[in-house]
């Protein structure tokens, strides 16, 4: 018999699902109705370690990445560290206060593309958006990266085995966020506000101990010495190191831009409460990465580069067995001690908000995605929902991604991190391009003089903001081009050539199937439709197939076999004509004992007689219930049907015959709360109608 498969495949989702079904709910737990997304909405307390965990938790890495670069000139560089954190300070306060103006003007979660993207034009918009899905991806594989490095100074199992551990906590991170935001956002907000409140602690008490005990804290490095490569630093040499440490403490500021683009996930008033959380965040991670600095001079903390190599102790190199710690590590044991309840409960939480941090980029990345998959720059699927609201397949597209990087950089942070930075500062300085022209435009419609101070004010930030960040952006590119910057611009380049070439697409696609204002072949109703109904042998999906085309009242009917064996084709026509079948058997000889290529020639031919009429072929199919039937049936219908899809004015219709297996799959399906059909996951799961109380009564018995 000759059939197809498109209803199989639907009963295969459901044999499948029903494998998968019970594992899915208990890793991301049970789908939620659309109607509940309100119910995911965050608060400030959650929307802080959500959104912010990223910036907050980078100041356990930036203070380090200054001090290395500076080791480059030796320890005597280390004196110009103060004066570099006051320039991410001065930075930081900057775009705090620039995106504070992008969330109240742009609440809708496009942020920085949306902003360009509106003000700038499409091309801009499409710079920003490649530029943040670098950096998103980066985020994810330099914050898991860290804190595997930090967790390895207490565990020395997992420095060992960096990259399986790094992609371990991916893995765990993505279930983690595709149970959906806010149950994610409640996991992460207990190690975060630990990580905030043990620094603040770690940063009053080394305070206390230095200012008031007069205590002598000493780092595990405070008696190494640092050999330079280059010694005596002067001139143009001098501040092209600066500029390139200025460059790596940039890293505190990653993650500033998710809070824009995260809007719609915040409680109302939206608005209000993203730059409220911006602010707060503002404060927190410059206070941090102050103290932190400032503890790593005190305490005498030595960071080199090549550590083997550069880091003396007396008088011989540390070799290749020695682990460098980061600062935090280090400032955390000159202060608390070694081993202490403190050091180890900083040294867990620094850990856990550094692979939480990239929870920063799982928020952002999908969202991003899901935007752009509605303007069409990305595939539609990332504008889906999934089982629990999240954005899933986003989420997973990123994991996928960071994964990748980890696996080829080996979970070596200081190597990632030279990656990072360019894409966040160029969404930065375009974004604030587009909030002046933003403000430029409506400063020439707006009459009322209040509005028009604020405007102005507003303007202002912005103003210094793309200024500054575009400074910023000019040094990190010179200074880190050479180090591995490269890499995230062809990152870029080829996330904004693929999006380009798939909205190209897209548009190609809308214009073609566009419906016209006059009519053409596919608004014209056809001369006449002849119908083919295909056959092997008579039995009863045949029959049933015969009997649908007879209601079809085509203008033409016959039915069609293929002679491969003539044996059986002589039986077939004897039953035919013993039977008294009223439509006419036509039979195409196959001496190669082909299937498909006749059928095809012979409804082309139909065409080219006739180029105004439908050919209509009708498939007489087995619906089957087990994978293994699959197997046995229908094979035939599958080659023929994608050969008839490509062929013009040919219309393919299955009439499915359900066999008794089908029926055991039916009875599988309706033992759960739902019939498992394409979309029923994200309509949520259907609440069965009840009685009324009356029809829940029994009825009183009625005796003969």
């Amino acid at each position: 018999m000759v059939g197809g498969r498109a209803p199989i495949r639907t009963l295969t989702i459901l044999s499948v699902s029903k494998l998968t079904d019970v594992p899915k709910r208990i890793l991301i737990g049970r789908a939620l109705r659309s109607d509940r997304l309100g119910e995911t909405l965050l608060p400030k307390r959650i929307a802080l370690p959500v959104f912010a965990s990223d910036p907050l938790s980078s100041v356990a890495y930036a203070p380090g990445e200054v001090l290395l670069v500076l080791s480059i000139a030796g320890v005597s560089a280390y004196h110009f560290s103060p004066w570099i954190a006051v320039a991410v300070v001065v930075l930081m306060f900057t775009v705090v206060a620039s995106y504070r103006q992008n969330v109240r003007e742009y609440p809708s979660g496009g942020g920085d593309y949306e902003v360009a993207n509106t003000n700038l034009g499409p091309r801009a918009g499409l710079t920003v958006a490649s530029a943040l899905l670098v950096d998103y991806v980066l985020t994810v594989a330099v914050s898991i990266s860290s804190g595997i490095e930090n967790l390895g100074s207490a565990v020395p199992f997992v420095v060992e085995h960096k990259v399986l551990c790094a992609v371990a906590v991916i893995v765990l991170l993505t279930l983690m966020n595709l149970r959906g935001v806010k149950e994610s956002g409640k996991l992460f907000a207990i190690p975060t506000y630990v990580f905030v409140a043990g620094v603040f602690i770690m940063i009053a008490w080394g305070a206390f101990r230095g200012i008031v005990l007069g205590d002598d804290m000493a780092s595990p490095t405070a008696d190494y010495e640092i050999k330079p490569e280059h010694q005596g630093l002067a001139g143009f040499a001098l501040i092209f190191l600066l500029l390139r440490a200025f460059s790596s403490g940039c890293a505190a500021l990653t993650g500033v831009e998710a809070i824009s683009n995260g809007v719609p996930a915040f409680r109302k008033p939206k608005s209000k409460n993203a730059a409220t959380t911006l602010a707060l965040m503002g404060g927190l991670a410059v206070t941090m990465f102050c103290g932190i600095i400032g503890l790593a001079m005190a305490t005498n903390v030595h960071m080199a580069e090549k550590p083997a190599q550069d880091l003396i102790h007396n008088g011989v190199p540390v070799g290749s067995d020695y682990v460098q710690n980061p600062v935090i590590s280090q400032v955390a044991e000159a202060v608390f001690g070694h081993g202490s309840f403190l050091f180890m409960i900083l040294a867990a939480a620094t850990a856990l908000v550094l692979f939480l941090a990239a929870n920063t980029a799982y928020n952002g990345f999908p969202l991003l995605g899901s935007i752009l998959a509605q303007d069409r720059y990305l595939p539609r699927q990332l504008h889906t929902r999934g089982d629990r609201l999240a954005f899933s397949n986003g989420i997973v597209l990123l994991a996928g991604a960071a994964a990748l990087l980890v696996v080829i950089y080996g979970a070596d942070s200081t190597r990632l991190i030279q990656l990072y930075i360019v894409g966040v500062f160029v969404s930065f300085t375009l974004s604030q391009i587009g909030m002046v022209r933003h403000w430029n435009r409506h400063l020439a419609k707006e009459k009322d003089q209040n509005k028009r101070r604020h405007m102005i004010r507003s303007r202002a930030i912005n103003t210094f903001g793309a200024f500054f960040t575009g400074l910023v952006l000019v040094v990190v590119l010179v200074t880190k081009f050479t180090h591995g910057a490269w890499v995230a611009l062809l990152g870029m380049c080829i996330f904004y050539v693929t999006m380009t070439a798939i909205r190209r697409h897209y548009d190609r696609v809308a214009e073609e199937i566009a419906a016209p204002e006059t009519p053409n072949d596919d608004s014209v109703r056809p001369s006449r439709v002849h119908s083919i109904v295909l056959v092997s042998k008579i039995h009863r999906p045949t029959l049933r197939a015969l009997a649908y085309a007879k209601l079809m009242r085509s203008h033409t009917l016959e039915a069609l076999s293929i002679n491969v064996d003539p044996a059986e084709t002589k039986a077939l026509k004897e039953e035919w004509e013993r039977r008294g079948i009223t439509v006419p058997l036509k039979v195409l000889d196959s001496p190669y004992r082909e299937i498909t290529r006749p059928i095809i020639e012979y409804v082309k031919n139909l065409r080219r007689e006739s180029p105004r009429d439908v050919v209509s072929v009708i498939i007489p199919e087995y619906v089957v219930g087990h994978w293994y039937e699959h197997l046995l049936h229908n094979q035939s219908a599958l080659r023929l049907k994608g050969r008839l899809l490509f062929t013009p004015g040919v219309m393919v219709t299955s009439v499915p015959y359900q066999l008794d297996s089908s029926e055991a799959a039916k009875k599988r399906a309706r033992r759960r709360s739902e019939w498992n059909a394409p979309g029923a996951v994200r309509r949520g799961p259907v609440e069965k109608p009840r009685r009324p109380k009356e029809q829940n009564k029994k009825e009183p018995s009625k005796k003969g």
